[in-house]
C-alpha cells in the first residue's frame, strides 16, 4: 500500500471539536455571541490572569498591537531577519520604518549581543525603535529578562511574537504573560499549537494598551452604558480609525475545544522532539538548540555536511512522501524588503542560518511508525 504523504505540519482534530463548531452553526449567533468572551477567558487563564483580546490572525494581532501602541509615520519597530513576513510587515502597515536584529545561529533567536551593539550604535545617532518584536523562534522563548532591562535602559516598547509558542514556558512563566512586554500575539493557524482555523490573539497586562486593543479591534468604536441610558440603547461613538479584525464565534468555538488540549498537544511534541534527538546525533546534521520549557513548534536541523547538501536533502525527502520545510527565507532578502534598501551581507547569521535549515515533520497526531520512517529515509540519504 502507498505510504500517504507525511505532511511537517497540520492540525489535530476530534470529534469535540468538530461538535463544538456544529453548535455555534446551529445556534443564534455566528459572531458575536459568547465563545470569544469565553474563549479570551479561558487563554487569560492559561496566560497567569492577562488580558487577551482574540482576533482573527496572527497577523491581525502583530499589527492591532502596533496601531494600539501608537507606531507611526517616523517610527521605527526592530524585529528578527528569521521569521515570517508578517512580524515586519506589521510596522510597515502603520507607517513606520523596519530594521532587523541578527539572530544566534544555534538558536534561530534573536541575538542579545547583537541587539546590544545596535541599540548602542542607535543610541549615538538618535535612532532608537519605538517598538522591538523579538520572535519565539520554533516555540523557544528568546531572553526576556535581558529584552526588558534594555527596554528599560532604551525605552522602547516590546511586543512577543509568540506564535510559535503557545504553551512554552519561560521563567517558570508561560510565554505570553506579558511579565516581561507590554503584550504577546499568538497565530491560531492550523500548524500552530492549537488552531480555530485562522484567528490569534493578543495578551497584554497593561490597561490602557488593553482598552486600545479592544477598541481598535472593532472600527475604533466605544459603547459606554450611560450613553445608553442618556441617549438610547443604539448609541456608540467612534474613537479611532480602526479594523474590524473580529474573530467569530465558530473560530473561537473551535479554538475553545483546541485549547482543552494544550497541554497534551505540547507534551505530544515534547516526546516527538526528544526522540528525534535521541536518535539523529550520529548523522551529519546539526539539530536547533532548543530546551523543554519550549511550545516545540518546529523541528528544525541544519544541513551543514560536505557530503549532504539542504536542497538535495530537501527534494529527496519529498521524493519519499516527507513533507519538510524552511523556516525561514530572511525578511530583508524579500524583494520588497530590498526595495527598501536592505542588502545581502547585511545580517551573515541570519543569512547562514536560512542556507543550512530545514524542518522535519512535528505535529501532535505524528505517529511513531512514520517518524521512524522520517529517520530511516534520514539515515538513508546521510549515510
Amino acid at each position: 500500500m502507498e505510504r500517504a504523504f507525511i505532511p511537517y505540519g497540520r492540525q489535530s482534530l476530534n470529534d469535540r471539536d468538530i461538535d463544538a463548531v456544529i453548535g455555534v452553526l446551529k445556534s443564534d449567533y455566528l459572531t458575536q455571541g459568547t465563545q470569544v468572551p469565553s474563549f479570551e477567558s479561558e487563554l487569560s487563564i492559561k496566560l497567569n490572569g492577562v488580558d487577551v483580546h482574540c482576533v482573527s490572525s496572527g497577523t491581525s494581532a502583530l499589527h492591532l498591537a502596533c496601531a494600539a501602541m501608537g507606531l507611526g509615520e517616523g517610527d521605527v519597530l526592530w524585529t528578527s531577519p528569521i521569521s515570517f513576513v508578517a512580524s515586519a510587515n506589521c510596522a510597515r502597515y502603520c507607517g513606520a520604518l523596519v530594521d532587523f536584529v541578527d539572530v544566534d545561529y544555534s538558536t534561530g533567536l534573536m541575538s542579545i549581543e547583537a541587539l546590544k551593539c545596535k541599540l548602542e550604535a542607535a543610541e549615538k545617532v538618535g535612532k532608537l525603535p519605538k517598538i522591538i518584536i523579538p520572535v519565539h523562534y520554533a516555540g523557544q522563548s528568546v531572553d526576556m529578562v535581558q529584552i526588558a532591562d534594555l527596554s528599560e535602559r532604551y525605552g522602547f516598547q516590546v511586543i512577543e511574537d509568540a506564535c510559535h509558542a503557545l504553551g512554552g514556558m519561560y521563567e517558570n512563566e508561560p510565554i505570553g504573560s506579558c511579565k516581561y512586554s507590554d503584550a504577546a500575539v499568538f497565530s491560531f493557524h492550523p500548524v500552530k499549537s492549537i488552531t480555530s482555523g485562522e484567528g490569534g490573539a493578543i495578551s497584554t497586562n497593561k490597561k490602557d494598551l488593553s482598552e486600545k486593543i479592544r477598541r481598535l479591534r472593532s472600527h475604533g468604536i466605544k459603547r459606554e452604558t450611560q450613553w445608553s441610558v442618556e441617549i438610547g440603547p443604539w448609541y456608540y461613538e467612534q474613537i479611532d480609525l480602526g479594523f474590524n479584525y473580529r474573530m467569530t464565534d465558530i473560530q473561537a468555538a473551535l479554538g475553545r475545544s483546541q485549547l482543552s488540549r494544550l497541554d497534551e498537544f505540547v507534551s505530544r511534541r515534547n516526546n516527538l522532539h526528544a526522540r528525534y534527538m535521541s536518535t539523529l546525533g550520529d548523522l551529519p546534521i546539526t539539530c536547533l538548540n532548543s530546551n523543554s520549557n519550549s511550545a516545540h513548534h518546529l523541528f528544525v536541523i541544519h544541513v551543514e555536511s560536505n557530503t549532504i547538501e539542504k536542497k538535495a536533502l530537501f527534494e529527496y525527502l519529498r521524493d519519499k512522501g516527507i513533507g519538510t520545510q524552511v523556516h525561514y527565507i530572511p525578511i530583508h532578502l524579500q524583494p520588497y524588503y530590498k526595495q527598501l534598501g536592505f542588502e545581502i551581507g547585511q545580517f551573515p547569521e541570519s543569512e547562514k542560518f536560512y542556507s543550512t535549515c530545514l524542518s522535519l515533520p512535528l505535529f501532535p497526531s505524528l505517529k511513531e511508525v512514520d517518524q521512524d520512517y522520517i529517520i530511516r529515509t534520514l539515515k538513508e540519504i546521510c549515510n
